[in-house]
């Protein structure tokens, strides 16, 4: 079905069996002292086995005192028996393995103990300015990235990739916006590719030339005065492939601001944005390449590669999403896939929330957990009644009927999806609601029974062994007066097109939903301005997207008053209190978007305990909060009834 897509390819000595690759993606599944661990070994593995062509292991250190911890590193003798059990392990399981060699400059900051290397000052905060790398700081890095290449070696890895992207230190030296240096390692183009050609070249002195050198490289310099422009990408990876680079890994993004919406781009970005730039790159270079960026479907990848555009495929969070990607569309099961809806919620705000250990994914929380997350069937198969058909609802039934239970789905309305739905309304977002569409299409083919325009009241739990609470949240109403006037509505009536609001539209709440409404009444009102008690508008997104929606409310004009806490609605203003003044704002249309407040959840509760029935409530009826909560505890509890 995707001749191109699952085809081998043969890179110097290596042949991969398809063109799918996992690319490194930072984990935090290291040891504090930076060694691998069989965690991070069962996630690669798991998507070995589900068919992955190559598996590259995550940013990896090469020099020791800029090692930060929980990452891996590749820096010292010390590593390699884990490194060499992860490619055992995943050799064994069929799997082909690379290394990312990595030296991280401003990226190796969260731990203070690593030193940042840059090839120019680097002010960071006031009073404080990272030097310059010295000629003897060069050449140490350079010395490390060839040890670092003896020791992939020695492991056993299939294949390295050097990192000359996303800000870290040889993209620094590369960009003529990061690089002020006036020695043989700035300036011109050619000098400042130096310090990278240099390592490159010693990386290839310590591999057998057999052994094929990836190199992940960014298409341009975005948001950055003075950057990289594709063409002097193309000019350095020509010098590049004379060194002895044979894969270009065309990416984008960087650390210095906005750019970072292209390093992990979220649902707001279009899916396959960068695959022009693969292309380009691809046909001016000659050399092998891999395209990257929201490729999260099957027929997506091969038309990239049946086009010509690109010779292998990244697909990471095709793969965090579904391990079993490959396996599926391989065997005509696409239907089965669990596709990533580039939430960002679990892969990059996880990996940068220090509440969180690991990252993880909104539709697979299983990820990093892999060895003990095995749906057990159960030897005592019970009567469960969940109660609400979104998707912490959806997710706990299907898995309970997969484990041998059998699950009685009750929804007071007519349609499965939930709040996922009516959030796959707002712009952009259109892929969630596919998301919360398909968990329902699986649940019902998979034969679960469904009541919709069922309500599940206490009287109706006689009979059932165990229960699950899913009936989510409703908007909070606001106590100040006005609520109640005309042409005052909550955000879901909008989001739901229930009404069309007009005129001059003055939203109350600068949440995540309350900009979601904003953006999606720019061009069907005549303005809108948004009302936010914080400091900050924005401040419940995660830290991509909000750069995303940030801009897009920008460019479309919307206004955005911080720090302004509304006290009432009159019928022809809405009066706000703000630096201790009162003012008043001219509305045609008023929408409340202040939050959510969990369901009652006691009746139910109650009534079961009473009857002596396991109760586990889960999502927004526990608490309001984000999906990736909600599809978390809704497998736990399906995990947890015997």
């Amino acid at each position: 079905m995707y001749p191109n897509l699952l085809s081998a390819i043969k890179i110097r000595g290596l042949e991969l069996r398809n063109r799918v690759v996992y690319p490194a993606m930072g984990t935090k599944m290291a040891t504090a002292d930076k060694f691998v661990t069989e965690q991070l070994i069962n996630y690669h593995l798991a998507r070995v086995q589900g068919g992955s062509g190559l598996n590259i292991l995550e940013v990896s250190s090469v020099l020791e005192s800029a090692s930060p911890s929980k990452f891996v590193s590749i820096a010292h003798d010390r590593y390699l028996p884990m490194l060499t059990r992860f490619n055992e392990v995943l050799h064994e399981a069929g799997g082909a393995t690379g290394v990312q060699l990595w030296l991280g400059g401003v990226a190796v900051a969260s731990d203070p103990t690593a030193r940042i290397l840059t090839p120019s000052p680097l002010p960071l905060g006031p009073g404080y300015v990272v030097p310059a790398m010295t000629g003897e700081d060069i050449e140490a890095a350079i010395e490390a990235f060839g040890q670092a290449a003896a020791r992939s070696v020695a492991a056993g890895f299939d294949t390295l990739e050097f990192h000359a992207a996303h800000g870290y230190t040889p993209h620094m030296f590369l960009s003529g916006a990061l690089n002020q240096r006036t020695d043989e390692y700035g300036g011109s183009l050619a000098n400042r590719a130096r310090f990278l050609l240099r390592s490159i070249e010693a990386i290839r002195a310590n591999i057998p030339e057999q052994m094929p050198l990836f190199m992940r490289v960014d298409a341009q310099d975005d948001y950055l005065d003075g950057g990289l422009t594709t063409d002097e990408v193309i000019q350095f990876c020509k010098w590049a492939g004379d060194a002895g680079v044979d894969v270009l890994d065309v990416s984008r993004g960087n650390l210095f601001g906005p750019a970072l919406k292209y390093e992990v781009p979220s649902i707001d970005l279009p899916r396959g944005f960068n695959v022009a730039n693969a292309a380009r790159v691809r046909r001016e270079t000659g050399l092998l390449t891999m395209a990257v960026g929201r490729i999260n479907r099957a027929d997506q990848a091969e038309e990239i590669l049946a086009s010509g555009q690109a010779d292998l495929v990244v697909m990471g969070r095709a793969q965090l999403a579904d391990p079993d990607f490959v396996a599926k569309v391989s065997t005509g099961r696409e239907d089965d896939v669990i596709y990533c809806i580039g939430c960002n919620q679990g892969c990059y705000d996880g990996f940068v929330s220090p509440d969180m250990p690991h990252i993880t994914c909104l539709r697979n929380p299983s990820v990093g957990l892999e060895a003990e997350s095995e749906l057990r069937p159960t030897t005592d198969p019970k009567i469960v009644y969940v109660a609400g058909g979104g998707v912490a609802g959806i997710q706990a039934a299907t898995l309970l009927h997969r484990r041998g239970h059998h699950p009685v789905l009750f929804e007071s309305t007519g349609e499965l999806g939930g709040q996922f739905l009516l959030a796959g309304m707002a712009p952009r977002k259109a892929e969630m609601r596919e998301a919360a569409q398909a968990m329902g299409q699986t649940l019902l083919k998979e034969g679960v029974e469904v009541r919709l325009h069922t309500q599940l009241t206490p009287d109706k739990l006689i009979g059932a062994d165990a229960l699950v609470v899913a009936i989510g949240a409703t908007p909070i109403l606001p106590t100040f007066p006005g609520r109640h006037l005309p042409n005052v509505y909550d955000s879901h009536d909008v989001l739901s097109q229930t009404v069309f609001p007009t005129g001059r539209v003055v939203v109350i709440g600068g949440g995540l939903v309350g900009l979601e409404v904003a953006e999606y009444l720019t061009g069907k009102a005549d303005s809108v301005t948004v009302l936010e008690m914080l400091g900050a508008v924005g401040e419940d997104i995660g830290q991509i997207r909000r750069i995303a929606v940030m801009e897009e409310l920008g460019g479309a004009g919307v206004r955005m008053i911080p720090g302004a806490t509304c006290k009432e609605i009159t019928p022809s203003a809405v009066l706000y209190r703000k630096d201790g003044e009162v003012e008043g704002l001219p509305y045609d249309t008023v929408v409340i978007a202040i939050g959510s407040r969990s369901r009652a959840t006691w009746p139910l509760e109650e009534r079961a305990a009473d009857l002596g029935i396991p109760c586990h409530v889960i999502g927004d009826a526990k608490q309001a909060r984000r999906a990736i909560q909600a599809i978390k505890e809704a497998t736990e509890a399906a995990r947890a009834i015997d």
